[in-house]
Order: structure tokens, then C-alpha cells, then sequence
């Protein structure tokens, strides 16, 4: 096939699902006349006047700074605790109830606390969102290093690799895969956390904007600051499957050869 007829085939099934949702939500609203339901339409018009406009610096900029912020620090702060939690059984012992005791406070329940010690400032959200993406990717972390094969590890040693040559060849890629699905469930746990961050003491940014477009009736313009979030959410998840296609390159290969493709 050739290649101009496969991007057409590949747009096609990107965009067919998404016109067939905004055809019957038109079809929807054009026939129930509420006001809470604009059309596509207005919706579109809104859009393009909100965030073709300064609100873009304003809200939208912000937001991703501290969407990007958040979620680094708790990649981070995941995979290195990961690693040592996994690699450790002593330290994974001692420190796993007191972890297992975080992970059950939902985030956005510590944002009151936050707000009182920490202020009501970029730090406050980006704690949130440090607080609740930090959970996916150490777990799928510890699982992926204690998934290590001992016979690789064993082999390793006797061949005598350091220990950081150890772990960034052999521990590290071995549990990648796992580290990857733990990061891009952080990334969907980033964005809900930004928007409840945002909701709270808050000036600037798309959860602000949302509530105060709900506040004052202004509805079209709600609509059309969920849809930015929902672009927002594509855009990153997309740039995440290319990073995460190159990151996992070798594994997928090694797939593929097992299974004699």
C-alpha cells in the first residue's frame, strides 16, 4: 500500500470515532435547546477566543509548567526509591507500612494541609501533583527490579560490573517496561492533579478558569476550557508514546523475535 493511501487510512481511523461523538452531541444539543449543553459551535467559537488570546500565558502556560514540574519530581523520586526498595529487602521492609500509609491518603485531601504549610503558591500544586504521580511509578518500579532475572544478575557479578554499571545495564532496562506503564499512568494522575490543584486558592491556570467559567454561568466557556484539557491530555500522551516507543525499542524487538515475527 502505498504511503500517501496509509496516512489517509490512519487518519481516517484516528478521526472517525471522534466525528461520529461530535455529529451526535450536534444532533443532541441542536434538538434539546439547553442551555447547559451549547452546540459544537458555540463551543468552537469560545474556544478560539479564549485560547488564541493572552489567557494562553495566563492559564494554559502555567498550568503545564506545573503539570511538567510535578510529574518530573515524582518520576524521579519514583524510580530512584523504586530502585532502592527493589534491590534492598531491608530497607523495602522497614519502610513499606509507612508507604503503604501514604499511598492510602488520597491527594487532593492533603491540599488543605498543604495550603497551610507550604502557602498557596506554585509549590502547593506541584506538591499535589508530586504526592499523588509518585505512587504508580514506584511501585511498577520495585516490581520491575524484583522481576530482575537472578541468572542475569549472578552473571553480572561474576563478570565483575559495578554496581552503578550493574544498575543502568542490567536493572535498569530490565525493569523499563514496567517503569514506562508506571509513568504514563502518573502522566493521566498529573492532569487530574493540575485541574484539583488549581481549583483551590488558586488565580491562574485551566482548573481555575473551569470553576470560575462555572461560577458565573459563562458555560460555552467551560466547555471549551474541558476540551483544551482533553487536547492537552492527547497531546502529551502522544508525545509520551514516542518517547516511550524509542525508550522501549529493544524490548518490543525482543517481542517480536520471540514470537517469530
Amino acid at each position: 500500500m502505498p504511503l500517501a493511501a496509509r496516512i489517509l487510512l490512519r487518519t481516517a481511523h484516528v478521526l472517525l470515532l471522534p466525528a461520529v461523538l461530535i455529529g451526535l452531541y450536534a444532533y443532541s444539543t441542536a434538538t434539546s435547546g439547553s442551555y447547559y449543553t451549547p452546540t459544537p459551535g458555540l463551543i468552537a467559537d469560545a474556544f478560539a477566543e479564549l485560547w488564541f488570546s493572552e489567557r494562553l500565558l495566563v492559564d494554559v502556560i502555567p498550568s503545564l509548567i506545573r503539570l511538567l514540574t510535578g510529574f518530573t519530581i515524582a518520576a524521579v523520586t519514583g524510580v530512584c526509591l523504586g530502585v532502592v526498595l527493589g534491590v534492598s529487602k531491608g530497607v523495602r521492609a522497614t519502610l513499606e507500612p509507612v508507604l503503604e500509609f501514604l499511598r492510602a491518603i488520597p491527594p487532593p485531601v492533603l491540599i488543605p494541609l498543604m495550603i497551610l504549610l507550604v502557602g498557596i503558591d506554585d509549590s502547593m500544586k506541584i506538591l499535589v501533583i508530586v504526592s499523588g504521580c509518585v505512587w504508580p511509578v514506584l511501585l511498577n518500579t520495585v516490581e520491575g527490579v524484583r522481576a530482575v532475572d537472578p541468572v542475569l544478575a549472578d552473571t553480572a557479578r561474576c563478570y565483575g560490573l559495578r554496581t552503578t554499571t550493574r544498575l543502568r545495564v542490567l536493572v535498569l532496562r530490565s525493569a523499563s517496561p514496567q517503569i514506562m506503564a508506571g509513568l504514563r499512568l502518573a502522566l493521566a494522575l498529573a492532569i487530574i492533579l493540575m485541574v484539583i490543584s488549581e481549583m483551590f486558592a488558586s488565580s491562574s491556570g485551566l482548573g481555575f478558569a473551569i470553576v470560575q467559567f462555572q461560577r458565573t454561568f459563562a458555560i460555552p466557556e467551560m466547555w471549551a476550557g474541558m476540551v483544551l484539557l482533553g487536547l492537552v491530555g492527547f497531546a502529551l500522551t502522544a508525545v509520551f508514546g514516542l518517547v516511550e516507543g524509542r525508550v522501549l525499542r529493544w524490548y518490543r524487538g525482543l517481542r517480536a523475535a520471540n514470537r517469530g515475527e
